[in-house]
């Protein structure tokens, strides 16, 4: 078949060759065509036949009209749904392989009678005015610590005008991360945007009185008036609303996964390494926006003299347990405290305890629920009043700091009096020194009693165990054999 390109080249050649056979050749058609196209004077699309016939027969025109019917009552029926009611209703009639048909002739469907598609209209952008933010996951690139695998989110911050972004390691989507993420990435900007818009996660909007009025949170929306940014919110089902935040989404993971093949190494030796890593990706990002990010840096409002306390207060009394349940956690607490009523200050992670307006402890806050945290220093004098206590203590298996502790309280055949001696011990004196007394009396091979790790302790006895590990040179010749009886058999 002659394409156009091969008809503008012979009226080239035409011109520029004696002969209508040189040129024919030229142009690789033959001398009777070229005098056809030279005669016509159009090219081989402007003479075409448009196909609007059918080549062979239509298996599906008798049922066509109920299946039409179908989509018009349901739109978002596909084309593999139908075929298996057509195959169901009428039995050996259409084969498999006919699908592929009935698909075209559905996508013809839907572009010529089908209901329109909802339309996206391309935004404008204006500097300092619009900010958004969101949360992702960052399981799927595989980040471990120090060897164990650490599962998080990044709260995600971008300024849809020049593009440039900052993030945040998080752990769930609650307010106190949206808030610190929000805020750190305010002042690393060095300035406040006009609007924010973001998704509708819980931390910012409640649960609507009626479908038709949309609630933001107290604390988003004090939030966002003590740094007086207008909040907007995308609706129902549509991340393309946020769409700047969701595609920078992809391509800030697409950059963290290549960053870390050229690393060489996903494992980092703790998690300021990652933070630092992080940083610096995002850095590297933001330098070629320098441009229109300087454009937004004239426009955007002053921060305000300080950053907003955004922790959430509660207010909690400590059961007879010495525990408090803290966002469906539960932590011990100085058994000083059973009775009180406490004040608790929430961050992302973590939260301080609060007494008689002073802050007695600050402990790291669990993940997730169901979770709980006790520190047998907190109940250490009262387990020792009532050793009988212990063996059905609920957190049996947190009053055992080290490994060597529980080894210990094996070694002493369940005997909880002794053992709680020796942990009452490593509460009042120093737990690496009876930590490292029961390790030299393991390996010793030495009865183990309150007594002899008491004086261990206060003798400052030098218990440190080094030990010379051997690893035995491995036969591989063994899988070679087995290799052989399975061969054999």
């Amino acid at each position: 078949m002659v394409t156009d390109n091969q008809v503008r080249k012979l009226m080239k050649e035409l011109k520029r060759t004696k002969t209508k056979a040189l040129a024919a050749v030229k142009s690789g058609m033959d001398e009777k065509t070229a005098r056809k196209y030279e005669h016509l004077g159009k090219l081989p699309s402007e003479v075409r036949v448009e196909h609007t016939w059918r080549t062979r027969e239509d298996p599906f025109a008798e049922i066509w009209p109920e299946i039409r019917e179908k989509l018009k009552t349901n739109p978002g029926l596909e084309a593999r749904t139908l075929f298996d009611y057509i195959q169901r209703t009428y039995p050996g009639t259409f084969q498999d392989g006919q699908l592929r048909t009935l698909q075209r002739h559905i996508k013809r469907w839907r572009g010529t009678e089908g209901p329109g598609k909802e339309v996206y209209f391309p935004q404008v952008y204006y500097p300092g005015v619009l900010c958004q933010s969101d949360f992702t996951t960052m399981n799927k690139l595989g980040v471990t610590i120090s060897g164990q695998r650490f599962n998080h989110l990044i709260y995600h911050f971008v300024l849809p005008y020049s593009n440039w972004e900052s993030g945040t390691i998080c752990f769930s989507e609650s307010f106190e991360s949206l808030s610190e993420g929000l805020q750190n990435a305010f002042w690393e900007l060095g300035g406040i945007p006009k609007k924010h818009r973001t998704d509708r996660f819980t931390a910012a909007i409640s649960k609507p009185s009626n479908e038709n009025r949309l609630n933001f949170t107290l604390r988003y929306s004090a939030l966002m008036r003590y740094y007086r940014v207008e909040q907007h919110v995308i609706g129902a089902g549509k991340p393309h609303e946020n769409g700047d935040i969701e595609q920078r989404h992809h391509r800030f993971k697409n950059a963290v996964e290549q960053s870390l093949l050229l690393r060489g190494s996903r494992n980092f030796a703790n998690r300021e390494d990652y933070t630092s890593f992080l940083k610096k990706l995002f850095e590297e990002l933001n330098l070629g926006r320098k441009e229109r990010f300087q454009e937004e840096l004239k426009v955007l409002r002053r921060l305000p003299e300080r950053r907003y306390d955004s922790c959430k207060r509660l207010s909690v009394k400590v059961g007879p347990s010495s525990t408090i349940r803290v966002s469906h956690n539960v932590y011990s607490v100085n058994s000083r405290l059973i009775g009180e009523t406490i004040q608790i200050r929430l961050y992302a992670e973590f939260f301080e305890i609060w007494y008689g307006q002073k802050c007695l402890d600050k402990l790291p806050r669990l993940r997730g629920s169901g979770g709980h945290r006790i520190q047998y220093r907190h109940i250490i004098d009262w387990l020792v009043r009532k050793p009988g206590a212990f063996e059905n203590y609920r957190y049996h298996k947190d009053m055992f700091p080290t490994h060597r502790f529980r080894m210990a309280y094996d070694g002493l055949k369940g005997n909880s009096k002794e053992y709680l001696k020796i942990l009452h011990l490593a509460a009042k004196e120093n737990e690496t020194a009876v930590d490292q007394a029961l390790g030299y009396l393991i390996n010793e091979n030495l009865p183990i009693t309150f007594n002899t790790v008491s004086n261990l302790v206060r003798d400052n006895k030098d218990c440190s165990v080094i030990q010379d590990i051997r690893i035995d040179r491995v036969d591989i010749d063994v899988y070679d054999r087995l290799l052989g009886e399975r061969m054999s058999v």
